[in-house]
């Protein structure tokens, strides 16, 4: 069974005349606001800005400059006239005799000959290469370890080409291959106050160049 609404609380009911009232009042509040209210103008709102004063320079027309003229010529120098007199010179006769006698001229100075001397010549390979008297220990007790390759542990190998002659004595010497810090100067030194046996060839002692490694090692 349907439950019937109370007339006093149904909205719906008076919807329609709610409407009609509402409309009659707003249109009766706009005739009266047309009619007794004033009409409003806008006003001109004039804004007064100060006059600037510009200042019209008359700008000078340039004058373009015509190049400077070109440096005048050097004067060409004239000889003046001297007033010393130059005296005649009697030129010889300049025919040749035949038949006069010429004695013959000095010889020449004689020039002193320099002999240049030559360049020793030394083996590569021989039948007995030359070996340091007491081996290789007897070149390493005589180098000095340079401080500055101590303290920057420096270590390693140079090798050095020694010249030896027929006497067993060191020449030159030449580094090959060194490590520097002051290694390679001692190694030639200590090659150079070394005394070898000089090599053979086919009996004979000759000069012969050999390579020769030296350790350098921190103990």
């Amino acid at each position: 069974m349907a439950l019937k609404k109370n007339p006093k609380v149904d909205l719906r009911r008076k919807y329609q005349r709610v409407f009609e009232t509402s409309l009659i009042i707003s249109l009766a509040l706009m005739i009266v606001a047309f009619k007794y209210f004033p009409q409003f103008q806008k006003e001109k709102v004039k804004v007064e800005a100060a006059q600037e004063l510009v200042n019209v320079e008359d700008v000078v027309n340039t004058k373009q400059e015509s190049a400077p003229p070109p440096p005048p010529k050097p004067p060409i120098p004239i000889e003046a006239p001297s007033e010393d007199v130059l005296e005649d010179v009697e030129i010889g006769t300049t025919e040749l005799d035949v038949n006069e006698q010429v004695a013959a001229p000095p010889p020449p100075p004689k020039q002193e000959t320099k002999e240049e001397e030559e360049e020793a010549v030394f083996f590569v390979a021989v039948e007995e290469q030359p070996e340091p008297i007491g081996g290789i220990e007897a070149i390493q007790q005589k180098i000095v370890y340079p401080e500055i390759a101590k303290r920057a542990g420096v270590q390693g190998r140079v090798f050095i080409k020694a010249f030896v002659n027929e006497n067993g004595d060191v020449v030159k010497a030449e580094v090959i291959k060194g490590i520097g810090a002051g290694c390679d100067e001692a190694a030639v030194q200590a090659v150079m106050q070394t005394k070898f046996k000089p090599g053979r060839q086919r009996g004979k002692p000759v000069k012969v160049q050999v390579s020769i490694p030296i350790v350098f090692k921190l103990q």
